[in-house]
């Protein structure tokens, strides 16, 4: 047999094999119990949330000639459907299929009734890639359609759907799915299948995937590819990956703070033989500076902070270091370099010295915001000593004005 991806074999077959959208699962249980299923639904949300997996688990739950809420994947209908054989179920990608002739023989197949089954369900996926004028052939069918028909639409992108298409479907938004929700996912499959791989590189490869189970199935398969037979651990999946440690984004924060500037610019040097992406490094130095915001500014838990204990812990530790003032000039800093980034392409070759420039920015900029706390302390001190000679202490950014 064929080798399958690994988020291919893993794709939930049942509504409870569905990871962190219990809102969703419970809402469309809820239908099929009562039999009151909508002619249209639109599933919105990242990659790799489930959205599709839903999808086709709602369709074979409906036609399922079993008792209950959930597909029994086991009766006719089921099977069929799993096998990719039953023609009442028609999945279509609207990013290669998108005209509005693919939607007109759509319409000409919606007046046959299943030949198995009680519905015939179209799943549209990425349905914002349709044209204007495919919309426009869909919105009569999309409010009206016969009593034997059901659509599915799916997409990453609802905001480029026109407002005539929202308002004919039920809308579910998918959420992301959290690190602690995936890092479990991932450890039941690994234990089961006796992969030796440690909880710090699990935990690691679902932060990479920023709430998509898919992208950390497809990150685990690598890896278990390319370590195969051997321990995979956090290091050996940056490697992989390209990610840079985070004690390097620690290290250098600390660097900066105490002006060392020499040891910053090895660090950046020292990530650039090592072949590191130095866009993905920006990228995860913003993420590193927005985690030390929140927690020098939120001192209970935070949802926003979705991490292990002990990586939450090293950043309060770092964060009451420094002030909130400072680290939105570092995160501006680093945000300039990754626009420029983003609007020229060939900006890379010069990414290097931004970057390094950037860090001995920072550094100053430090001095410099030492320099105005001790002038305003001292301006503050002699107007009180002084009063009556009527002397005004200019300020601080017209002082920085005359440097």
């Amino acid at each position: 047999m064929a080798y399958r991806a690994l988020y291919r074999r893993l794709r939930p077959q049942t509504f409870d094999a569905v990871v962190g959208q219990q809102h969703i699962v419970k809402t469309l249980k809820n239908q099929i119990e009562t039999k009151r299923i909508s002619h249209a639904y639109l599933f919105c949300g990242t990659r790799g949330t489930g959205k599709t997996s839903m999808a086709k688990i709602f369709s074979r739950a409906i036609n399922c000639t079993g008792e209950g809420d959930a597909p029994c994947n086991e009766c006719e209908n089921c099977l069929a459907t799993l096998n990719g054989q039953n023609v009442n179920v028609v999945e279509m990608d609207a990013a290669s299929n998108n005209g509005v002739e693919s939607v007109r023989d759509i319409i000409e197949e919606l007046k046959y009734p299943p030949s198995i089954g009680k519905y015939r369900v179209y799943i549209v996926d990425e349905v914002h890639m349709l044209t204007t004028s495919a919309f426009n052939a869909l919105l009569k069918t999309l409010e009206e359609p016969p009593e034997h028909v059901v659509f599915i639409l799916a997409t990453t992108d609802p905001q480029k759907l026109p407002t005539t298409v929202l308002s004919r479907c039920q809308r579910f938004d998918f959420h992301r799915i959290s690190v602690k929700e995936m890092t479990e996912t991932l450890k039941d499959f690994t234990d089961s299948e006796g992969v030796d791989i440690d909880t710090e590189a699990l935990e690691y490869i679902c932060e990479l995937s920023d709430g998509a189970m898919r992208d950390a199935l497809s990150t685990l398969d690598m890896c278990m590819s390319f370590y195969y037979n051997e321990q995979i651990t956090a290091e050996k999946v940056r490697d992989i990956t390209g990610a840079s440690d985070r004690n390097a984004f620690f290290d250098l924060t600390r660097a900066i703070a105490a002006n060392d500037s020499a040891a910053a610019l090895d660090m950046v040097n020292d990530l650039m033989l090592k072949g590191r992406d130095l866009q993905q490094f920006v990228n995860e130095y913003i993420l590193h500076l927005r985690n030390l915001l929140i927690s020098i500014t939120v001192t209970q838990t935070c949802s926003a902070l979705d991490y292990a204990q002990s990586y939450i812990d090293r950043l309060r530790e770092q964060a009451a270091e420094l002030s909130p003032a400072y680290l939105l000039d570092l995160l501006n800093e680093q945000l300039i370099i990754l626009q420029k980034q983003k609007e020229d392409l060939e900006y890379q070759q010069e990414m290097l010295e931004d970057v390094k420039n950037g860090t001995v920015k920072a550094i100053v900029v430090r001095d410099l915001s030492r320099f105005a706390r001790n002038y305003i302390e001292a301006g503050t001190y002699l107007e009180s000593i002084f009063p009556d000679l009527g002397v005004r202490f200019i300020s601080v950014k017209e002082a920085l004005d005359t440097l």
